[in-house]
């Protein structure tokens, strides 16, 4: 029985992608940012004795020193958070933040799966990306640029792993826009800063339009094929380097690198 290891599991796309494997042959670790989160999944999987739920905040070294303990086959990273404002004006305890919990921490977690996997000189490490790493969004400036960081800093370790005599397989996974509700927290909690002497008060009536116009004409509510990508990733004996979709998502980020970057 393989171990997986899931961070950010809460809800989402996550937590349909362990929806899908809880019935299979594997050991599932889903790891929660809070206590509150962790009560509540614990008691929708008390039925299945084969995943453990766990209490992780990725940004605090007592809880990370759980992992330690744990001897995991497949990891699927994944915890983030996403700070909206434009990069004229954004605090930059903000931008810290994002880049601590998504870039810092994410690697940090990476890091001490990895020493385990060296000695067995086997595993498959599952990074979260996104499209948003690819494509500048206006207003996402410091969310982007993090997930740009997943994107680069995980081919840099895919490259360097060559080296070594291991069967350590690098995935990562690019989801465009999805309807989570992860979206909408994030272009939302930049209002409660931006409201005050902003050099967008006059246009944020405007932004705000724009962005909500946006998720209602892209944002796929149908999960099914990325859930469909992970679980391909983590059950395939050989990864791709890069899982994508919406399809149509794909081919609007790969157009946008051809004629504008």
């Amino acid at each position: 029985m393989q171990t997986i290891l899931f961070t950010g599991a809460r809800s989402g796309i996550q937590a349909r992608v362990i929806e899908q494997l809880k019935k299979k042959d594997y050991h599932i670790y889903l790891t929660v940012h809070n206590e509150k989160q962790l009560e509540l999944v614990k008691k929708h999987y008390k039925e299945y004795s084969n995943i453990t739920c766990l209490k992780m905040d990725v940004t605090e070294p007592k809880d990370l020193q759980i992992l330690e303990k744990l001897d995991i086959d497949i990891l699927v990273s994944n915890a983030a958070i996403g700070e909206g404002g434009s990069m004229a004006e954004i605090p930059m305890d903000l931008v810290r933040s994002n880049f601590e919990t998504n870039v810092f921490s994410y690697f940090t977690v990476i890091q001490i799966v990895l020493k385990k996997m060296m000695q067995k000189k086997r595993g498959k490490i599952i990074n979260m990306a996104s499209l948003a790493g690819l494509v500048p969004i206006p207003y996402l400036g410091s969310y982007s640029a993090t997930k740009a960081s997943i994107i680069k800093m995980t081919e840099a370790l895919k490259l360097e792993l060559k080296d070594l005599d291991t069967n350590i397989q690098i995935c990562l996974i690019e989801p465009g826009l999805y309807h989570t509700g992860f979206n909408q927290v994030m272009l939302e909690n930049k209002y409660t800063w931006m409201s005050v002497d902003s050099y967008f008060e006059n246009q944020m009536h405007q932004i705000q339009k724009r962005e909500n116009l946006i998720c209602k004409i892209l944002e796929k509510k149908n999960l099914n094929r990325i859930v469909k990508l992970i679980i391909k990733a983590i059950e395939s004996k050989k990864v791709k380097p890069i899982y994508r979709a919406p399809i149509f998502q794909v081919i609007g980020a790969k157009l946008y690198l051809i004629f504008f970057e």
